[in-house]
C-alpha cells in the first residue's frame, strides 16, 4: 500500500480506494501488529476484486513539509536553546506540527525569532533528503542520529538526514527543504513543568495564516485612520484612558445627585425609612450607591434595574436595622422571584439576577410588604 500508516507523532493518510465498479474513501490508516489497516466508513461491495489506492497527495505532501520542519525545529532547538532540548512529543499533520520538549522557562520572544530564522535559513538553503535506510542502530549512533530517550528501536532502523539534522524516523518527508517553503511558528507555552511546547505550519497553511494576519491589520488601520497604525493605536489608547476618567468623575458628580433624589423618595414603612426605586444603572454603579448610603440610619434600600433581557435587584440594610436582626440576604431571596431568579449576599448588603424584568415592579412591593410584617 502507498498509505502511511499513524506513527512517530504523523497522523495517518487519508484518500481512496477504487476500481470500474466502486470508490471507497479511505478515513485514516493505521499500523497494528505490523500491518497496515485502511479505515473506511463503507466497506467494497466485492473485497476480492482489485482496487486502485490513492493517497490524498495534497494532505500527504503537507504532512511531509510538517515533519520534515518538525526535524529542522528540533535541531535549531538544540543550537539556539541548548544540547538540553529533548523531544517529549509530536504531533504532524497536514495544517500544523505540534513539538513538545524538555526545557526550563518560556521561551524569550527574541530566542523565537532566531529559532524560526534559523528554521527558514535551512528551508532556503535547500537541502536535500539523505535517506539511510535499513542502517545497523550502532551505526546511526556511530553517525550521531538523535534518539528518543526511552524509546525500543529495532537493531535495523532508517535515519533521515537534512544535512547535520540526524534522527531515526520512520514518516514521510520532502526531497529537498525548499519544498516547505516557508516555516512560521504559532506558538509557544508550556504543558507541564520542564515542558514546552511549538506549534507551527508551513507552506500554504502558513502563507494563509500571514495573509489572515495581514487582512486583520489592515482592517485596523482602516479603523484607525492613521499611515501609522501603531501610533494610531496607541492615540486610541490614550483617548479612551481620558475619557474613561471623564466618565468617572462624571459618574461621582452624578452620585451624589442620586443619593440626595433617594433619599428625598424615602418613605416610612413600619417606623423605618424605605427607598424603593427601579433605576438605570449598572450592577457595579447599584453597588456603589447601596453602600455610599450605609453610613445613613434606620435605612432600607431596594434598587432594581432591567439590564440587557435581565433584571439585577439589590437590597441594602444600614447597620443599626442589621444589629436588629434584619438581613438583606434573606429579604432578597424572597423578593427575586418576582424575577424568576435567585441571589443573596451579606446580611447588609445583597444582589440577585434573574430573568423576568417585567417582575421589577412586583418584587418592589414585595420588599414593602416584607419591611411593613
Amino acid at each position: 500500500t502507498p498509505f502511511y500508516p499513524e506513527g512517530g507523532g504523523q497522523v495517518g493518510d487519508t484518500g481512496m480506494i477504487e476500481n470500474t465498479n466502486e470508490s471507497i474513501a479511505i478515513v485514516d490508516t493505521k499500523k497494528e501488529n505490523k500491518l497496515i489497516v485502511h479505515f473506511a466508513d463503507e466497506l467494497p461491495n466485492d473485497v476480492n476484486t482489485k482496487f486502485s489506492a490513492k493517497v490524498n497527495a495534497i494532505d500527504r505532501k503537507a504532512s511531509a513539509r510538517n515533519h520534515t520542519a518538525t526535524h529542522l525545529l528540533h535541531e535549531s532547538l538544540r543550537t539556539i536553546l541548548g544540547e538540553h532540548v529533548a523531544q517529549k512529543g509530536s504531533l504532524v499533520n497536514p495544517s500544523y506540527l505540534r513539538f513538545d520538549f524538555t526545557h526550563f522557562s518560556k521561551i524569550e520572544k527574541a530566542d523565537l525569532k532566531k529559532i524560526e530564522a534559523d528554521v527558514n535559513a535551512k528551508i532556503l538553503a535547500n537541502i536535500a533528503l539523505n535517506e539511510h535506510n535499513n542502517l545497523p542502530l550502532k551505526k546511526a549512533e556511530d553517525l550521531g542520529a538523535i534518539m528518543l530517550f526511552g524509546e525500543k528501536y529495532d537493531d535495523v532502523v532508517r535515519m533521515i538526514q537534512f544535512d547535520s539534522s540526524k534522527e531515526l524516523c520512520g514518516g514521510t518527508h520532502v526531497n529537498v527543504t525548499g519544498e516547505i517553503g516557508l516555516f512560521k511558528i504559532l506558538s509557544e507555552g508550556s504543558t507541564s513543568s520542564g515542558i514546552r511546547r511549538i506549534e507551527a505550519t508551513t507552506g500554504v497553511n502558513a502563507m494563509a495564516y500571514l495573509n489572515d494576519k495581514e487582512a486583520l491589520l489592515n482592517e485596523i488601520g482602516a479603523l484607525v485612520k492613521n499611515k501609522d497604525l501603531k501610533k494610531g493605536v496607541e492615540q486610541l489608547i490614550t483617548t479612551n484612558k481620558t475619557l474613561e476618567k471623564q466618565i468617572t468623575t462624571l459618574k461621582k458628580a452624578n452620585e451624589g445627585n442620586v443619593k440626595d433624589d433617594l433619599l428625598k423618595s424615602a418613605v416610612e414603612v413600619n417606623g423605618v425609612r424605605f427607598i424603593a426605586q427601579e433605576v438605570e444603572m449598572e450592577a457595579d454603579d447599584m453597588k456603589n450607591i447601596s453602600f455610599s448610603l450605609r453610613k445613613e440610619e434606620n435605612l432600607a434600600l431596594v434598587l432594581a434595574a432591567k439590564v440587557g433581557e435581565k433584571a439585577l435587584i439589590t437590597v441594602m440594610l444600614t447597620d443599626d436595622l442589621v444589629a436588629k436582626g434584619m438581613n438583606a440576604g434573606a429579604m432578597i431571596r424572597d423578593i427575586a422571584k418576582e424575577i424568576n431568579g435567585g441571589g443573596g449576599g451579606q446580611p447588609f448588603f445583597a444582589t440577585a439576577g434573574g430573568s423576568n424584568p417585567r417582575g421589577i415592579t412586583n418584587a418592589l412591593e414585595q420588599a414593602k410588604e416584607i419591611l411593613g410584617q
